[in-house]
């Protein structure tokens, strides 16, 4: 009998895993963010993306950063928590973990508290010290939400659609 693999991913890896996977649907050619909610027995209630919501053409909405060039995203664009929360089609999320790939704007964890997720994994925390991060954080971990930054034991996992 073959010994079973050691080198498989954690479920923290895998979810968020799931959340760079869900990342790839994004149409944003900047920024490209994923989310996966989790219940206490690790299975997914919902995924999410940054883009634009039903009904309203990424081809007609911009998608520049820039105010100088007229109308930005920022007016429009769903952030992935955000969209896994409302994809989530009122699943009871208490009790709930989300996997995110980018640390959550103070929108975000608004409702993230109010839908009764419990911890948030983070991979990236490049905003980290703005005012919108630091607000995150404030409404966070005064609502007892705990933080974790991921610290993966791969630097990548490649997915391989060429199976034998």
């Amino acid at each position: 009998m073959a010994d079973k693999r050691l080198d498989y991913i954690s479920w923290d890896e895998y979810f968020m895993g799931v959340s760079l996977l869900a990342a790839q649907r994004s149409k944003d050619p900047n920024t490209q963010v994923g989310a996966c909610i989790i219940d206490d027995q690790n299975r997914i209630l919902s995924t999410g993306y940054n883009g634009f919501p039903h009904g309203c053409s990424d081809d007609d909405f911009p998608w520049n950063r820039d105010s100088s060039l007229g109308e930005t995203k920022y007016q429009f664009v769903v952030h992935a928590e955000l969209n896994a929360i409302l994809n989530s089609r009122g699943k009871n999320l208490s009790g709930s973990k989300l996997y995110v790939s980018l640390f959550p704007c103070h929108e975000c964890a608004k409702a993230i508290i109010q839908s009764g997720v419990t911890e948030v994994v983070y991979l990236s925390d490049k905003y980290n010290g703005t005012p919108s991060d630091v607000a995150s954080k404030r409404m966070l971990e005064a609502a007892g939400v705990k933080l974790t930054k991921l610290k993966p034991t791969k630097a990548r996992l490649v997915l391989d659609f060429d199976i034998k």
